[in-house]
């Protein structure tokens, strides 16, 4: 697959207020793992390939697990995250599917029992951003890095 454009070389001004949301979400409470989850599951739900390959490497050089990367897609039915990753995880979910489920009640209400109000809004923010950058590379046909070794066989 080739790109059909490069954004960022295209309109970096325009790209720039994304890249320092980015940065400032890296500066608040939220954990790192936490956000790399979330920006996995939802890239999932996407099909953005290049973000999902991203943030599984993120995550991985993170300390992350093989087994928490596999099963993240059905984390509904693991054990291995916390109450705190699967409110997130939750509200990650209704706010990318936003169009089926407008947001209920019940997911927003597990996810404030675990996150301070500041911290609400940085998830969702993460939520809202990675949403976009998955669209822009979906859109752009932005292909994910291959491994030489990959890309031989």
């Amino acid at each position: 697959m080739s790109p059909r454009i490069n954004h960022f070389a295209v309109a970096p001004d325009l790209l720039q207020p994304m890249l320092d949301i980015e940065e400032r979400l890296r500066a608040t409470d939220l954990e790192h793992s936490l956000i790399e989850l979330v920006k996995l599951r939802v890239s999932q739900i996407n099909g953005c390939a290049y973000c999902i390959h991203m943030h599984t490497h993120d995550a991985r050089a993170h300390g992350e697990t093989e087994d928490r990367l596999h099963l993240l897609n059905a984390w509904h039915e693991s054990s291995l995250y916390s109450d705190r990753e699967r409110a997130a995880l939750a509200w990650a979910e209704a706010l990318t599917r936003i169009e089926t489920n407008r947001a209920p009640d019940r997911i927003y209400d597990a996810m404030a029992d675990q996150f301070s109000e500041p911290d609400q809004v940085a998830l969702t923010l993460v939520i809202t951003t990675i949403n976009a950058w998955n669209r822009l590379a979906v859109g752009f046909a932005m292909p994910h890095p291959v491994a030489a070794a990959a890309s031989a066989a």
